[in-house]
């Protein structure tokens, strides 16, 4: 399906998507270590705990909104609010006005703002696409994504240290851009009468019934001993992945205040710290975006048990390597074992869950598989208040002894895993 074929609501969201992804890298890989200069590590590793918490507790109201009362509803208000909060955030960093908390709560608001606007962006792909085409259109906002991820911290590491107000004024008008282009040139795509969403056994629902829906619905995992592992195990090898735009930015603030990338003759192109990150990050964005494809045809070919397990252990080591050395090369090397490990499983994960996930509880398994991902985004701040405790050594050792222990608890969830299906064969037969 090429995009000249897609439905206009999609077109529209693509590019105007694109533009705001590369305004947002230009600026957030930067903000933990804005945030931990302003607050000191121990209190922003906890409000940055704090900030996540909101972002999931919209996120389990994200979906509902978005049945609720429209994907079109939903993405309008949400991109005049993340606009809203990046010109407060913008006003807060300027010359008239210098406060980190207020652009800690515009953070938060922009997190909040975000987990309302992705449940109904992805409900609008599912709405306009047929079945056979889902793939390719998630692929192409997936690759976008991750062009961002490759432009923005290159651009940032150039502009954000002196042009961080302009930065966030640019990302809120590109919001705000956006929003009124949804407005306009959008239509509603939610299926049915909504109203009925709120009313069930001809009683009305109350509104905060949908998290306790929810929470119910995630109650699956204990009891499926399989899908339990599978879930801490994820929650424990995130510890290592999720640094990479939290601790990692910090560790290369202070132990390389700037660095040599070439030197030829009396010529050189020495690069500052945050030039540093955003180039790694870049690295990163880069071959995920190059490579997830090849990699994922070429893993598959493996059993899945070794591919997790492989992967978590070279995690453990790209995250060792990160506390070894300052050299930035040595940087760029222990990125590119780090980017490894994770295109190792970018393509396999969500096929494993539907193969752990009976028929009629598919829909339930794959929204608490996204656990994985929210508890350890939660928890991965606390490293950064770790490293003032137990210096930046010990903290990278304790993830990479995290990542092992995933290990462990991916090789025993597959002999759970293997026995089961054995089981069931015998069943069968």
């Amino acid at each position: 399906m090429r995009i000249r074929d897609w439905d206009r609501n999609l077109k529209v969201r693509l590019f105007g998507e694109a533009a705001i992804n590369i305004t947002f890298w230009m600026f957030f890989p930067f903000l933990t270590i804005y945030f931990t200069e302003a607050f000191g590590k121990q209190t922003a590793g906890l409000l940055l705990v704090l900030s996540q918490v909101f972002a999931v507790a919209a996120n389990l109201m994200g979906g509902y909104c978005a049945d609720r009362f429209g994907r079109k509803t939903m993405m309008v208000i949400s991109a005049f609010g993340q606009g809203f909060a990046f010109l407060i955030f913008g006003l807060a960093s300027s010359p008239w006005l210098d406060s980190a908390m207020i652009g800690f709560i515009c953070f938060s608001l922009v997190g909040v703002f975000g987990s309302f606007y992705w449940p109904a962006s992805q409900a609008m792909v599912a709405d306009v696409v047929d079945e056979k085409d889902r793939s390719h259109v998630f692929a192409v906002f997936y690759t976008s994504i991750n062009i961002a991820v490759v432009v923005g911290p290159i651009l940032g590491g150039i502009f954000y240290v002196h042009y961080r107000f302009e930065l966030l004024v640019a990302a809120a008008i590109i919001c705000m851009g956006l929003s009124f282009l949804l407005y306009k040139m959008t239509r509603e795509t939610a299926p049915g009468d909504r109203s009925k969403l709120l009313v069930t056994e001809g009683k009305k629902k109350a509104w905060y019934s949908v998290m306790t829906d929810q929470f119910r619905d995630y109650g699956v995992i204990f009891k499926d001993k399989t899908f339990l592992l599978f879930i801490l195990a994820g929650i424990l090898v995130g510890q290592t992945f999720m640094q990479l735009d939290l601790l990692i930015p910090v560790y290369i603030k202070d132990v390389m205040d700037k660095a040599v990338l070439f030197s030829i003759g009396d010529w050189s192109l020495t690069l500052v710290s945050e030039q540093i990150f955003g180039l790694i990050l870049s690295e990163n964005g880069f071959f995920v975006a190059l490579l997830t494809v090849v990699i994922t045809r070429w893993i598959t070919k493996f059993r899945e048990r070794n591919v997790f397990i492989l992967s978590s252990v070279i995690y453990a080591g790209s995250i060792l390597m990160f506390g070894l050395s300052s050299s930035v090369w040595f940087f760029i090397a222990a990125m590119a074992v780090f980017t490894f490990a994770e295109l190792m499983t970018a393509g396999i994960q969500q096929s494993f869950v539907s193969k752990l996930a009976p028929d009629h509880m598919r829909g339930q398994y794959f929204a608490a598989a996204s656990l994985r991902f929210t508890i350890a985004r939660t928890i991965a701040p606390l490293s950064i208040t770790l490293s003032l405790y137990a210096g930046y050594n010990w903290t990278f050792i304790i993830l990479s002894l995290l990542a092992l222990i995933s290990a462990g608890l991916f090789y025993i969830m597959f002999e759970r895993f293997e026995k089961e299906e054995i089981q069931l064969k015998k069943a069968v037969q």
